[in-house]
């Protein structure tokens, strides 16, 4: 979104309108998430598909196609690199961050269905990014990269993906029941008012929701790209250190339509949707963004100017393979408990403020 958006359109303006610029950009994005989370579930209610797989593939396909666009740009505009390092450190992002949250704030769905085909299918592709990085680095040393005919891999891994992910959804329409279960955060109430939300979803006309998908996540996308930028220029100006800025402000603004659609998921009742959209959003990260990227152009692994060259092979993917281990134990755990405990995110939090703070003693960005 820098090349669509440019961070120069925030310079010299001074404080008191970024603040106002914050301010708009932070309740157009509550209101555009709620749009595509109402919007979402309602599709989810109308064609007969469970939330968890529409958050695993429309919602989760929505939130990186900017990014992948933009990863490819980049790519051809040179700077390769980038594509990534910003494609891992959203996964990380999503699992560590946005899921820990999740799992903190409430007690989350576990779909065994979904967890025991898409969930191995996060936790595979991850392990074969890493395949393919650490095999080309010992085949290659400082030469290092992913060439274009990984890219075509995963791109071809990404049909594959989309097809049998259609075919699951139609052996499992609905999930789990459409009804908040009485949890130990879960009143009576609450199933009450899911169910009559459920209702008015299902009242809605197909197209009605479809547009009200639309346009939540392109005001998501806008709304997220401003926010970022105006945030930044303030920390600039008052004298946050680039470094900060870039391993806490950017590193975040990579995931943020991830970080609002899920907590926004949460509060609307649709949790679901939340567990789709980190698993989606992480397998499309590797063979969407990464794959587009480096179809479009090879990735180098190896960063020269950086103050550890290695930095995405002894960080970025240590902390997406530790990532994966984690949500390795915890599908297990759920898929028999039928929910995520509360206490699995603090790991997972836990593990990403590691991350986020060598990433600072580096100097480096996610």
């Amino acid at each position: 979104m820098d090349r669509l958006i440019p961070q120069s359109l925030f310079y010299g303006l001074n404080q008191f309108t970024l603040v106002l610029i914050v301010a708009v950009a932070t309740a157009v994005l509550v209101k555009a998430a709620d749009l595509l989370v109402e919007g979402a579930a309602g599709i989810a209610f109308r064609m007969g598909m469970s939330k968890v797989i529409v958050g695993a593939t429309i919602v989760s396909l929505g939130t990186t196609t900017p990014e992948t666009a933009v990863s490819v740009m980049a790519a051809w505009e040179g700077n390769a690199g980038l594509a990534l390092g910003n494609a891992v450190g959203s996964i990380v992002a999503d699992t560590g961050l946005i899921f820990g949250l999740g799992c903190i704030i409430t007690t989350l769905p576990a779909d065994r269905f979904v967890l025991m085909r898409q969930g191995w299918i996060k936790i595979a592709t991850g392990f074969l990014l890493a395949a393919l990085c650490y095999g080309s680095w010992l085949i290659k040393g400082d030469a290092a990269e992913l060439g274009r005919w990984v890219g075509i891999l995963l791109l071809a891994l990404l049909a594959a993906y989309l097809y049998v992910s259609v075919k699951w959804s139609r052996k499992h329409p609905h999930g789990e029941p459409f009804v908040t279960a009485v949890t130990e955060d879960a009143t009576v109430e609450d199933a009450v008012t899911a169910v009559v939300r459920d209702e008015e979803l299902r009242s809605r006309p197909l197209k009605l929701l479809a547009v009200m998908a639309i346009c939540g996540l392109v005001l998501i996308i806008l709304s997220s790209r401003i926010l970022i930028g105006s945030v930044t220029q303030l920390a600039v100006d008052w004298g946050i250190s680039q470094a900060v800025i870039a391993g806490t402000i950017v590193a975040i603004g990579t995931s943020l339509p991830e970080l609002v659609v899920g907590m926004t998921a949460i509060f609307r009742g649709h949790k679901e949707l939340l567990v789709g959209n980190v698993i989606g959003a992480d397998i499309l990260n590797v063979l969407f963004v990464i794959g587009a990227s480096a179809a479009a152009m090879p990735l180098p692994i190896i960063e020269p100017l950086a103050k550890l060259p290695e930095i995405f092979l002894v960080i970025h993917i240590p902390a997406m393979i530790a990532m994966m281990l984690l949500f390795l134990v915890y599908i297990f755990v759920a898929a028999r408990r039928g929910s995520f405990a509360r206490w699995f995110g603090w790991p997972l939090v836990g593990l990403y403020v590691l991350y986020v703070v060598l990433l600072l003693v580096f100097g480096e960005t996610a």
